[in-house]
């Protein structure tokens, strides 16, 4: 598995859901803003995380109950479990501990484009083919491709 030390937003991050984008887009600024932060900000941004993550978690959980999404309950666990190791963290930021807090801002920007590509796409996916009866189209904008 290839590690990531940052995650950057750009068109290859793109799934076609408009507004799944968006709270990927942000997600990503975040997990950015905690990178470069000093100690005395992690309290603050670990907790602007927390709230983003309770709103896109809800979402996307929302959209799979509404549309019965199949392999919602994986999801659905997925999300859950990242929330836990958040509130974790919290707890022991709260305590003084820096290393957990970047320990975890690193995990997730390894953990997110694996859930993006496989979970979220798919969901990207279904939801287009529920309201427009196929695939989202995506246009991405300077994606090297071998082969073509």
């Amino acid at each position: 598995m290839n590690q990531a030390s940052t995650l950057e937003w750009d068109d290859a991050l793109l799934l076609g859901h408009a507004p799944m984008d968006a709270l990927h887009e942000e997600f990503v600024d975040l997990t950015r803003q905690l990178q470069a932060a000093g100690d005395a900000q992690l309290p603050h941004l670990l907790q602007a995380m927390e709230t983003h993550l309770q709103q896109h978690f809800n979402e996307e959980n929302q959209w799979m109950r509404d549309t019965a999404f199949p392999p919602r309950d994986c999801h659905i666990d997925e999300h859950a479990a990242v929330l836990k190791s958040v509130h974790e963290v919290q707890a022991l930021l709260a305590e003084g501990n820096v290393q957990a807090c970047r320990a975890l801002v690193l995990a997730l920007v390894n953990w997110f484009p694996g859930h993006a590509t496989h979970l979220d796409s798919a969901l990207a996916h279904w939801l287009s083919k529920q309201r427009f009866g196929g695939k989202p189209v995506v246009l991405r904008r300077g994606i090297q491709t071998s082969g073509i």
